[in-house]
């Protein structure tokens, strides 16, 4: 299935807003204050321009996490060009030395970028399957309307009608059984 216009472009603004956010909260985390206005704003475009071009239909939660980790370098590496400086408290070390940072931030930001890579995933394949799942709906709906259209003698006449077929009214039943629980043999007492 591909995604068109609106919906790459919806996609598109939800992941540069949790990834450059993301970014952002790890910088201003780690290293005291956040990056220059001018290089937040230059990322978000950088990372909206590569994932419309990613977004033309689903992706696998590895290719989520992988784009997400590699935006997050892109963008470490950018914030690194406004300057900002570590912490009074040596926690975060200078931009200055790109990516020999030291290891707890690299911890700290694969970690963070993980979770939220994974979270973004289910993110996808919820909105896949909502999609996919109104497709369905209106194809359904678009062929009972056919048939109600040519029951009505849109047929023309001289022709026989096609009569939808009668279903036995299983749908409502399945509907409300698909949330019971059926638990088969004997009471836990009889069984000892």
């Amino acid at each position: 299935m591909r995604a068109r216009l609106p919906l790459r472009l919806t996609r598109s603004a939800a992941f540069t807003v949790v990834c450059v956010t993301l970014a952002v909260l790890g910088h201003r985390a780690a290293g005291g204050s956040g990056p220059a206005t001018w290089t937040v704003a230059a990322g978000a475009v950088a990372v909206s321009v590569l994932t419309v071009l990613l977004a033309g239909r689903e992706r696998s939660p590895q290719t989520v996490i992988a784009f997400l980790v590699g935006t997050q370098v892109l963008l470490h590496q950018l914030f690194g060009l406004s300057g900002v400086t570590g912490s009074p408290l040596g926690v975060h070390l200078s931009h200055g030395q790109g990516l020999g940072a030291d290891i707890g931030m690299v911890v700290a930001h694969l970690t963070a970028t993980l979770i939220t890579g994974w979270w973004l995933a289910r993110g996808e394949a919820a909105l896949w399957s909502l999609v996919r799942g109104l497709g369905a709906l209106a194809m359904s709906r678009l062929r009972h309307l056919v048939v109600l259209l040519d029951d009505e003698g849109v047929s023309g006449p001289g022709r026989p009608v096609a009569r939808a077929p009668r279903r036995l009214g299983l749908g409502r039943a399945r509907r409300e059984l698909r949330h019971t629980v059926s638990r088969r043999g004997p009471p836990l007492p009889a069984a000892f």
